[in-house]
């Protein structure tokens, strides 16, 4: 195993504790950064047609992002323990701000993915400032600052959707990426005066780094079964999310990008319920809880087939079930990542971060993976096969749960 003290940083002195507007300021800062994540999802709908492509097109779009993501997750927040940090995450922001530009004015539909790809590897910097406000908490308040942190992740992930979809319907899809560039830029500027100076002690090279995730991987079977599962349930959510938009668009909602937007708004109440699982997996029931999960995410696509097929005399029966499915499937979503996280929280302390990054990693790659196959499920049967693939990736998260052997060791 490499030298898991590798990427500890030297002491930092006092005036570097983290204060109360530092900490929102974190916050808020990871939450602006990770729109740019989940927002295409809603706007597929719209880029296609857009740029001359049809939906199998437009489900690439939401893939680019979260693959471009994964890559900056295994490839370039690994430098944050080689470089000093400030200046990593402002040549990254300055990178995100100019993507974001570029998108908003990308003539095809190849341009634009990779511009998007290079934008999602960009905002892999939220990885980087979790670990600088962490470092910067008094003793003993770790927890409490990255919860902190957190909560502003969770409330960007829950205002992509609607804040692309409600800009969208006022200005068209390319004024999102404009908003985004626009906001990244002035982050950039803020950080730039308020980050803290953060010079890594490690002495390995960037190659070592690399192999280190490697070997965690290797030897950790928790790590692997949860990172799996993760990316199996991220990929239902992403598939849903993708696609729901154009179900929503047609008859019998024919709802616009407003009525869209605050579908999502309302899909997004499904993680509130993200302490219980935390509370679930403190008690010991991480094993059953899991299954519970993965149980609640088949039947929530079982009831979006039906929400999207049913032939109601009203159109809002149907538009209700279908926002109590989207409930249900984010709370199969949270809840196995929550545990997830928390499971792999405990094996290495002095390797959390690479643990983090891994897990975080691989479960983006199956949201790619997702918001790919929307586009060639909605091309090849609608919304039942987007559903019927959905429910698939929870029946294999299933088996894994049924194969994965009960230990004394977390998850």
């Amino acid at each position: 195993m490499p030298n898991t003290n590798d990427g500890q940083l030297a002491e930092r002195l006092p005036a570097d504790t983290i204060t109360g507007p530092q900490t929102l300021l974190f916050a808020a800062s990871v939450g602006i950064i990770v729109t740019n994540l989940f927002a295409p999802q809603t706007l597929i709908g719209l880029i296609g047609p857009s740029l001359g492509e049809d939906a199998a097109s437009g489900g690439l779009v939401a893939m680019a992002t979260l693959l471009g993501y994964a890559a900056g997750l295994f490839f370039l927040v690994p430098l944050a323990d080689l470089a000093e940090n400030r200046a990593l995450i402002m040549r990254m922001l300055l990178t995100a701000a100019l993507a974001a530009g570029i998108a908003a004015f990308a003539p095809t539909i190849a341009s634009l993915l990779i511009v998007l790809f290079v934008l999602g590897a960009a905002c892999s910097a939220i990885q980087i400032l979790v670990p600088i406000a962490a470092s910067m908490a008094p003793p003993g308040q770790d927890g409490r600052v990255i919860g902190d942190v957190m909560s502003g992740l969770m409330i960007g992930i829950l205002l992509a959707r609607p804040l692309a979809s409600f800009i969208a319907d006022a200005w068209g899809w390319r004024a999102f990426y404009g908003v985004s560039a626009a906001a990244l830029a002035l982050l950039t500027i803020v950080l730039a005066l308020t980050l803290p100076r953060r010079q890594p002690a490690a002495k390995s090279g960037y190659t070592a780094l690399i192999a280190s995730l490697i070997q965690l991987l290797r030897d950790e079977p928790v790590l692997r079964r949860r990172a799996l599962t993760a990316s199996l349930v991220m990929a239902a959510f992403s598939l849903f999310w993708t696609s729901v938009a154009l179900r929503l668009a047609q008859p019998p909602f024919d709802l616009g990008q407003r009525g869209i937007a605050l579908f999502a708004l309302v899909g997004a109440g499904g993680a509130a319920v993200t302490p219980l699982f935390g509370r679930a997996g403190d008690q010991g029931w991480t094993r059953s809880a899991t299954i519970a999960c993965h149980l609640v995410l088949i039947a929530a696509l079982a009831l979006a087939t039906w929400a999207g097929t049913a032939h109601a005399s009203a159109s809002w029966w149907p538009l209700v079930m279908m926002g109590v499915s989207a409930v249900l499937l984010d709370i199969g979503v949270t809840g196995d990542q929550t545990l997830g996280r928390r499971a792999i929280n405990l094996l290495q302390p002095k390797a959390r971060g690479r643990l983090n990054g891994l897990f975080v990693g691989i479960f983006f790659i199956g949201g790619a993976v997702g918001s790919m196959l929307a586009g060639i499920a909605w091309a090849w049967a609608g919304w039942p096969a987007v559903c019927a693939i959905g429910a698939a990736f929870g029946i294999v998260a299933l088996l894994v749960d049924w194969v994965g052997e009960p230990s004394s060791r977390p998850g």
